[in-house]
């Protein structure tokens, strides 16, 4: 039987907790555009990490929600929209077809996460996973073309695909806000004091920017 979405969210707010221990503020740059993923998320917004929060720790919760929607909708498409399945089904074995394909098997906290970092301005890199990527999917060949008629009962049923997302993602975020008191709790936790350390010691670099022997004291 399968199990009910608030079992799913529940279950996908205990594993988030349980990686969150393990959690470090990233020591690479930071990204130059916002993702797409967590900003303005209303998932995150309901499980109260939508401000202060560093960027890794809401990627890893917003990421699992996200897998529990998906999984809903792609359920609900193969019972009701035959057509965007036969179209889904194409795809993905077209993207199977692939001979490279790096974005498969990822964890919960980089999925959805640019495959290479920001390139050092003036020091462009010599190839990226990305070039890589775009370069075996141009190796496989396109879909087959549709009818007008066929692409109109397509737009419709990708139409009815995405209300039932948004329904299904309404009602996740109802249930993730009986989780913010124990998500908040664990973010004061194991979070805030790693940041709080951070702080303090950018602080005290600025307030000694030399050190003192350094003049003979």
């Amino acid at each position: 039987m399968e199990r009910s979405l608030e079992t799913r969210v529940s279950q996908a707010v205990d594993a988030w907790l349980r990686w969150l221990p393990r959690w470090e503020p990233a020591t690479h740059r930071g990204r130059r555009s916002p993702c797409s993923r967590c900003f303005g998320s209303p998932v995150l917004t309901a499980a109260g990490i939508d401000t202060d929060t560093p960027h890794g720790v809401q990627h890893g919760l917003s990421t699992r929600i996200k897998t529990i929607v998906d999984q809903r909708v792609a359920t609900y498409t193969a019972n009701n929209l035959p057509l965007l399945q036969s179209e889904l089904d194409q795809q993905a074995a077209r993207n199977n077809a692939r001979s490279y394909r790096p974005r498969e098997d990822l964890g919960p906290e980089f999925d959805g996460l640019p495959l290479d970092p920001e390139p050092e301005p003036g020091a462009p890199f010599l190839f990226t996973i990305a070039d890589f990527e775009a370069e075996a999917a141009q190796e496989t060949p396109p879909l087959p073309p549709l009818s007008e008629e066929a692409k109109q009962s397509l737009r419709r049923e990708v139409h009815l695909a995405d209300a039932f997302a948004n329904d299904v993602g309404r009602e996740v975020c109802r249930l993730l806000e009986t989780h913010r008191q124990r998500v908040r709790a664990a973010v004061s936790e194991y979070v805030d004091p790693q940041i709080d350390a951070m702080l303090k010691e950018l602080t005290s670099s600025l307030d000694a920017p030399f050190d003192p022997r350094d003049f003979g004291a």
